[in-house]
């Protein structure tokens, strides 16, 4: 096939707009749920905390940029960067979104287990980047403070039917563990002998290390080790709490 414009067709009929990425990176640190920010260095919005992200260069991916921006703005190694599963949440394309011109932003999230400090000074046209307290990252430049939300809902419900969760916990973690992640990103508190229960009684959804245990603090006897199992799915699913923020 040829890669040449149908005959007659003038790219110049419709008004050129820029195509943007975005990336709400969540992980659990000291028990809260936190998103990467960066504080911009330049206009528009000079100074104001944003997510990373940034235009996409004409031959590239989305989720090629996606990971560019990433590892320039944060510091963030870029073989840690390339590992991150990342998930398109979805496209913004309110006319006014960008006071620069027309822009359209794809957006996309991804979820980690506890990770290094970015680079305390950015890159790119960041000044600075750090991890933030969801519940503290407000003001957000351009329509951020949006896509947050977005984002932070998406991950509350895909914990619900998804094995989403592990992916937030060490390749071999405790039930303890993930029952802090599950607390963490509902904001709420969970039973946990019921929690232990329906996360064993649901095929695939965790793994027993035969042998592996871990102190996890006072004087009780080590808890066992799992690993994510190969489920992707939550048959039944693992539903919030009435009354659970959704």
């Amino acid at each position: 096939m040829s890669g040449a414009p149908p005959a007659g067709y003038d790219p110049y009929a419709f008004s050129p707009f820029a195509v943007t990425v975005d990336l709400a990176v969540f992980t659990v640190r000291a028990g809260l749920l936190h998103v990467l920010l960066i504080r911009r260095g330049q206009e528009p919005y000079e100074g104001a905390w944003a997510l990373p992200g940034g235009f996409v260069l004409p031959r590239e991916s989305a989720e090629t940029a996606a990971r560019r921006e990433l590892a320039e703005e944060t510091g963030l190694a870029e073989p840690l960067v390339a590992g991150l599963h990342l998930e398109q949440l979805r496209t913004y394309s309110e006319p006014d979104r960008d006071p620069r011109m027309r822009v359209v932003s794809v957006a996309f999230t991804a979820l980690v287990p506890d990770l290094p400090e970015p680079a305390p000074d950015g890159g790119g046209d960041a000044a600075q980047a750090r991890w933030v307290p969801v519940g503290e990252a407000r003001e957000l430049a351009f329509d951020h403070a949006v896509i947050l939300a977005d984002a932070v809902e998406r991950i509350r419900s895909k914990l619900e039917y998804t094995c989403l969760a592990t992916a937030f916990c060490p390749p071999e973690f405790t039930l303890g563990e993930l029952q802090t992640v599950y607390e963490t990103v509902w904001d709420t508190t969970l039973d946990r002998p019921n929690f232990r229960r329906k996360v064993l009684a649901t095929p695939g959804f965790v793994e027993a290390v035969p042998g592996a245990a871990r102190l996890t603090g006072g004087r009780g006897k080590p808890a066992a080790l799992h690993r994510a199992g190969p489920a992707t799915a939550l048959h039944p699913p693992l539903l919030r709490p009435e009354g659970t923020t959704r």
